[in-house]
């Protein structure tokens, strides 16, 4: 029941809206939260074996008799192995996933028992560090064993993707294994991460409704007279404090009217009446983020700036609106782009109005001119509009989608079309 304890059904709709004018009626909705039941940390092996077989599918139109990983991420949501030790660059990992069969994990000594708690039966190890060796050849002869159709093993190659091992050594892989190209597997890995099951759907729905408890609680949390490094440990205490695993990316920027930028931040600067108070979370939990972000008027705030975040409130309606099944990024970027331009927009300094989800704080695709990205149901996408409305004023909108079959579905709460307030 919302918090205001009356119920609809008591006096029925229209006798509300006789009580309640529609925007005290809007705050009203907004308050009623459902609140998203924490997952089982975790996934079952059946869970891990749906999203091999989806790999396994698309190997084969992409020409790869397996695909090599040595990325966190990736091997996180293929195995289900996590250890803090990936913050230490001295060890290099690999998981092979041969077009048929099994993933085969290629790991160092030391975490070995620990692979073996997962659901991969078949762990290999060396006693890494060992620079002259590490793991080079032990890995080379899982690749020359496995069943060759094309001759190529995908790899992580390309956008969005890096190599955790030294390149020198990428290449002594390539030459230990003639006959055999070590090719860029980035769209092929993208292709099968961009689909998210349905367990992974609930990961993220979980931490986006978190992160929304912690942004309710920012006017409590925050005052005027804070530094913007005070107001990002407030808030990330209180992330904290609501069960997320860690906050890796909090900025919080603060400015007259509006903010100079987006992605530095926080610093000393003190809030002073007037400003917009801008947050961007990447809250995590068990491995899958969140990634959105609120604005708040310190204050008060001027016209302008009310009038960008009304705009910006509606871009997001209409990126939302064109998040639907068949449709492609070039599309939710032109909806955003749109009303962007129509509220005088100084120009796109982002290059993108919103992005992939998941795993990482940001992935595939873009939502910008030229990406192409068919979109499919069960992708969770950003919709993230911004307008520079005045030189240095910066007002940013953003959401979390998932796409259902008949459209977007918010795994956020909506942000109010007038900003929340900071006195």
């Amino acid at each position: 029941m919302p918090a205001c304890g009356l119920m609809v059904a008591d006096i029925g709709f229209a006798g509300l809206v006789d009580v309640l004018h529609i925007k005290a009626l809007q705050r009203w909705l907004r308050g009623f939260k459902m609140q998203a039941e924490m997952p089982l940390r975790g996934f079952t092996t059946s869970e891990f074996q749906i999203r091999i077989s989806r790999a396994q599918e698309l190997m084969v139109p992409n020409g790869f008799d397996a695909l090599l990983f040595t990325t966190p991420h990736n091997i996180r949501w293929a195995t289900g192995f996590d250890t803090q030790f990936w913050e230490s660059p001295t060890r290099p990992w690999f998981l092979v996933i041969p077009a048929k069969g099994a993933p085969i994990a290629v790991i160092p000594e030391i975490a070995g028992s620990r692979m073996a708690e997962t659901w991969i039966d078949d762990v290999r190890t060396w006693p890494s560090p060992r620079p002259d060796d590490d793991g080079t050849s032990l890995l080379a002869s899982v690749l020359d064993t496995l069943p060759r159709r094309y001759g190529r093993i995908g790899m992580e190659l390309g956008r969005e993707h890096a190599l955790r091992m030294p390149v020198a050594q990428f290449q002594a892989l390539q030459e230990s294994l003639p006959g055999i190209e070590l090719a860029n597997g980035t769209p092929c890995i993208w292709q099968i991460r961009m689909v998210k099951t349905k367990a992974e759907i609930y990961h993220i729905r979980y931490i986006c409704q978190l992160a929304c408890d912690g942004y309710d609680r920012v006017p409590e949390l925050v005052s005027i007279g804070d530094s913007e490094r005070e107001a990002a440990r407030s808030l990330r205490i209180e992330f904290a404090r609501l069960g997320a695993d860690s906050t890796p990316f909090l900025p919080a920027i603060s400015g007259p009217g509006g903010v100079p930028q987006i992605v530095c931040g926080p610093s000393d600067r003190i809030i002073a009446n007037g400003d917009v108070l801008f947050f961007d979370t990447g809250c995590t939990f068990d491995g899958y983020w969140c990634d959105f972000d609120r604005n708040y008027a310190v204050g008060n705030i001027s016209d302008d700036a009310k009038r960008a975040h009304r705009a910006m409130w509606q871009a997001t309606e209409a990126g939302i609106a064109a998040a639907r099944p068949g449709a492609r990024t070039d599309d939710l970027y032109n909806a955003m782009a749109k009303i962007i331009d129509e509220a005088g927009s100084l120009g796109n300094n982002v290059g993108r109005l919103g992005h992939g989800l998941g795993m990482q704080l940001t992935e595939p695709p873009s939502h910008m001119p030229g990406d192409g990205t068919v979109i499919e149901t069960g992708m969770v996408l950003t919709i993230e509009p911004g307008i520079e409305y005045a030189p240095g004023k910066m007002i940013v909108h953003e959401e979390n989608i998932v796409i259902r079959d008949d459209g977007a579905e918010l795994l956020t709460r909506r942000a109010p079309d007038e900003m929340l307030e900071i006195r």
